[in-house]
């Protein structure tokens, strides 16, 4: 099957700000992009994923809290190093984490897969609808007048990230808040997407082996969804080519 070339520029266009390396010289993303996904609700192969993830979350849990975890206390800091209180933002994986005990969210069956292969290896996973996705995947620190669409208190409204917030963007807006918090509506996957971008974001003490192992457990899962699927991966890191980042 020829690729799209979609998803070869959803991963070779995307970049990381030189500001971010220079906050955390340690940052790793892996970007793996796939179409011929067969989306829809949860179902028992999400469910098994989950369940499993849950049982591996709360062995951890019974042996050490959460906050003390090494990956997880890696991401603490780099939330307070701009600006952001662990305490009360906290990263993807932890907050999915200290939900285990009383069960992991479902939500759709390509969500449910993510978030089973996070809380498994340890590692912030984002899921974004390529098809809702405009321009290039960039990862950078906030001006402050980039827009962020969200609900409060049950009313849609657009928010601005902090000035030097470390957010996740394309052309049209802010897709992630502080790095792996808060995704914007926008680029959620739903239970009709069939083409999407997956967004691993890693820190040391966590292993380049212990990341491709990770984008490889969901890589096989994502390929079981459909007889056509196809995935295109790329990590970016400090030691890439740096390159120039319009803002958002």
């Amino acid at each position: 099957m020829a690729e799209d070339p979609m998803l070869s520029a959803a991963v070779e266009r995307a970049y990381v700000d030189d500001a971010v390396f220079a906050l955390r010289p340690d940052y790793r993303a892996m970007l793996i992009a796939a179409e011929g996904l067969v989306p829809g609700p949860g179902d028992e192969i999400s469910e098994t994923l989950l369940a499993e993830a849950e049982s591996i979350a709360r062995a951890r849990l019974a042996e050490q809290a959460v906050e003390e975890i090494p990956h997880i206390a890696a991401w603490r800091n780099a939330f307070r190093a701009f600006g952001a209180k662990p305490q009360r933002t906290r990263t993807s994986v932890e907050a999915l984490m200290r939900r285990a005990a009383g069960g992991l969210p479902r939500v759709n069956r390509l969500t449910d897969i993510y978030n089973a292969v996070s809380v498994k290896h340890l590692v912030p996973v984002g899921g974004e609808d390529l098809a809702r996705y405009v321009g290039a995947p960039r990862l950078i620190r906030a001006g402050g007048a980039e827009t962020f669409d969200t609900v409060a208190d049950g009313h849609d409204v657009v928010e601005h990230p902090d000035v030097g917030e470390v957010v996740w963007c394309d052309d049209l807006g802010v897709t992630c808040r502080r790095w792996n918090w808060r995704q914007a509506r926008r680029t959620q996957l739903s239970e009709h997407t069939a083409t999407a971008l997956f967004v691993f974001d890693a820190l040391d003490p966590m292993s380049d082996s212990e990341l491709h192992a990770a984008v490889d457990d969901l890589d096989e899962h994502l390929r079981r969804l459909g007889p056509a699927v196809t995935t295109v991966r790329r990590l970016i890191a400090r030691t890439n080519d740096s390159q120039e980042v319009p803002s958002c």
